[in-house]
């Protein structure tokens, strides 16, 4: 039976992996000639008709492949493809009063600083401590299932609980849908640091390999060579720091799957230090000695989760257009984790 961190973790990573919901209406053969706007807007119970207009300005309605406007007259037997970003869980939003550290706030965007150990979407079993639940607090927001009001489920991207950094918030639903298209586009920059294990061969590199769910393990992701089983993932990293045993690297992501750092710095031989889940929680390079052995259990006390964090952040505004960018300091965990390192390094002690 699944322990309950393994549910919280399983449900979390379920939210994850898909940032968008696919619609497909096949117009019946009986149907007189309509507005498609009009006749997703009657066929869709829980789509507004104004979040159905904001679709077709924002490109996200297709017929068949092609993207159609508004004011297209549908005939019977169409298949229209409906690619919205997700709003909405159909379940109670508890508002929790959480401190947040707000970065950036405007009429329509909100940058929050995610903490390490945070959940970012309420799911079974784990309704409340989650980001979501201080946002719905603080924006003044409380939503059940059956709840008119459409500006709950906000977020536009998601990092794992136990990495901390930045994230995007819309405030409106025009707002979202922008967003949502950039990271679609993956126009959206996002840089992460991490310290990892062993020491990078070169400066600077990328990884351009298919990610997809593990079959023997659902919580875990790895990499595929047939792009058929996994989704296209790239990442670039460039070293920032050399401590011989580890590297503390960035890593900046061009496409964005779940776990995709993580995977990719274990599938180069350079597990995330302390990350679990893929071989970093144990002593991957370094010396045999009880004295080295008791230095890494300390760094894994001081920094007792996977040592990633989302530093910065960057999109275009959704209303000005201006491009905001966003950069946040390591937190204390990470930093002290650091430090740590310099010191051994620099002592250079003899086993």
């Amino acid at each position: 039976m699944k322990g309950m961190r393994e549910e919280l973790e399983e449900r979390e990573e379920l939210e994850e992996r898909e940032q968008y919901e696919h619609f497909r209406l096949t117009v019946d053969q009986g149907q007189a000639p309509m507005r498609i706007d009009r006749y997703m807007a009657s066929h869709m119970e829980d789509t507004s008709r104004s979040r159905v207009q904001q679709a077709f300005k924002e490109g996200y309605v297709f017929l068949g492949d092609v993207r159609v406007k508004a004011n297209y007259i549908v005939r019977p037997g169409d298949v229209i493809r409906f690619v919205m970003p997700y709003r909405r869980r159909g379940m109670e939003i508890i508002p929790q009063d959480i401190p947040l550290d707000i970065v950036y706030e405007d009429d329509d965007v909100l940058v929050v600083n995610k903490p390490a150990g945070m959940v970012v979407h309420p799911g079974h079993g784990n309704y409340e401590g989650t980001l979501v639940n201080a946002l719905s607090h603080y924006l003044g927001i409380c939503q059940g299932p059956d709840a008119e009001d459409e500006r709950m489920g906000v977020l536009v991207h998601r990092i794992d609980k136990d990495t901390s950094g930045l994230l995007a918030v819309a405030k409106n639903e025009a707002a979202q849908l922008k967003l949502a298209r950039q990271f679609f586009d993956h126009s959206i920059e996002r840089r992460y640091v991490a310290v990892v294990w062993g020491d990078m061969k070169e400066d600077e590199g990328t990884v351009d390999a298919s990610i997809g769910r593990d079959p023997n393990d659902r919580l875990r992701y790895r990499i595929y060579e047939d792009e058929d089983k996994g989704k296209h993932a790239v990442t670039h990293w460039r070293v920032l720091e050399r401590f011989g045993y580890v590297t503390f690297v960035e890593c900046r992501l061009e496409t964005g799957r779940t776990h995709q750092i993580r995977v990719h710095m274990s599938s180069l031989g350079h597990p995330i230090f302390n990350d679990e889940r893929y071989g970093g929680s144990e002593i991957r390079k370094g010396t045999i000695y009880a004295r080295y052995r008791q230095f890494i259990r300390n760094c894994f006390e001081i920094c007792p989760r996977q040592a990633l964090h989302a530093k910065t952040l960057g999109f275009e505004h959704p209303s000005s257009g201006k491009w905001l960018q966003f950069d946040s300091v390591v937190p204390a965990d990470m930093s002290a984790l650091l430090d740590k390192w310099r010191k051994y390094c620099n002592q250079m002690p003899e086993e």
